[in-house]
């Protein structure tokens, strides 16, 4: 999984951590590779689990909760809408994908002592050799590739060797891959010296994870990376490619069709099988919005009316801002109404 990150990278590294809290929960060894934060501390910071029942109260807590102005907006819905069925506001048990996590607390040590964890902090790898030079990208992310490649084989992650014991599945998780502490210029300059440096990089990773019993997902600062080129060849060497565009610090952060969210999810690319043609989603009005305990990524649905008091201008840079969404925006309303994390 690619995950492109927002601006400031705070949803980007809630991702990444809920990728990590599953594999926890679900009894599968990881592997948290870092230039920036250490590995010890990101896994001390894994959202809580909610397991059994407890899951349900949570969610019933978020969807009871009810605003103020969400009593006035029902009063502002015309008679002949009332009647209609509402929204599923949660999910029920027939839909309950993976676990659900409370990102107010934090996940117990207890749970971390049945799996085994793999650490790599760069500042460190490149001090154990100091004869590697640190602006050197290239022994960066060579250093990464022996660390994956011998946690896989030493590990029994490796599909084409057979195991004689019980065979688990490796978490990967790359955080800021492509940055300037990972030694790295693409995305400093228009022109850097390697340009393919990335794409090597995924190109031996993705031969590495085919072959073994592994899964990775990274982080990239795309919002930096000038080169579009580069971009492309990073997304036909993904599975999945997904961006998060937050409205922090944006002009949508204050225009009232996104009042109710934090932010859009783009998706560019969703895996495909036996297939030379890349999937391109056409969905375009995913949004998300993490609540006092949830993260949900939800269809994004415009407003059934707007406020008397919402002036001329504003009403019509809302008309704008609508058409940017896809024309199925309200026909979306069948099947599963927003992802919980």
């Amino acid at each position: 999984v690619f995950t492109e990150e927002d601006k400031y990278g705070l949803y980007s590294n809630l991702l990444f951590k809920y990728f990590l809290a599953e594999g926890v929960v679900c009894g599968h060894d990881l592997l948290v590779a870092s230039a920036k934060d250490r590995p010890d501390n990101i896994l001390k910071e894994l959202p809580a689990p909610l397991l059994d029942d407890t899951y349900r109260n949570e969610l019933g807590e978020e969807a009871t909760a009810v605003k103020p102005e969400d009593v006035q907006d029902s009063m502002k819905i015309a008679w002949r809408y009332q009647n209609l069925p509402k929204m599923e506001a949660s999910p029920t048990t027939s839909t309950k994908l993976g676990h659900y996590y409370d990102v107010s607390k934090t996940m117990s040590p207890e749970l971390f002592q049945s799996i085994k964890c793999h650490s790599f902090y760069l500042p460190e790898e490149l001090s154990s050799q100091p004869k590697m030079k640190a602006c050197n990208v290239n022994s960066a992310y060579t250093r990464l590739l022996q660390s994956i490649q011998r946690i896989i084989y030493q590990e029994g992650f490796d599909g084409s060797d057979p195991q004689k014991k019980q065979k688990n599945i490796l978490r990967i998780g790359i955080q800021s891959l492509g940055s300037l502490l990972w030694g790295d210029d693409i995305c400093s300059s228009d022109t850097p010296e390697d340009i393919h440096s990335l794409t090597k990089f995924l190109y031996v990773l993705r031969g590495l994870l085919r072959k073994s019993l592994s899964a990775c997902i990274i982080t990239v600062p795309a919002h930096l990376i000038q080169n579009k080129a580069i971009m492309e060849r990073v997304t036909n060497l993904s599975d999945t490619v997904v961006g998060l565009e937050s409205f922090i610090g944006s002009e949508r952060e204050t225009n009232p069709l996104y009042k109710d969210y934090h932010g859009l999810v783009h998706v560019h690319q969703i895996p495909r099988l036996n297939s030379l043609i890349c999937d391109v989603s056409d969905t375009k009005d995913l949004a998300f919005r993490l609540k006092r305990k949830l993260f949900t990524i939800e269809r994004l649905h415009l407003p059934p009316d707007l406020s008397d008091t919402v002036s001329r201008t504003s009403k019509q840079n809302l008309a704008e801002s609508a058409k940017l969404l896809s024309s199925g925006c309200g026909t979306m309303a069948i099947g599963k109404k927003h992802l919980d994390f």
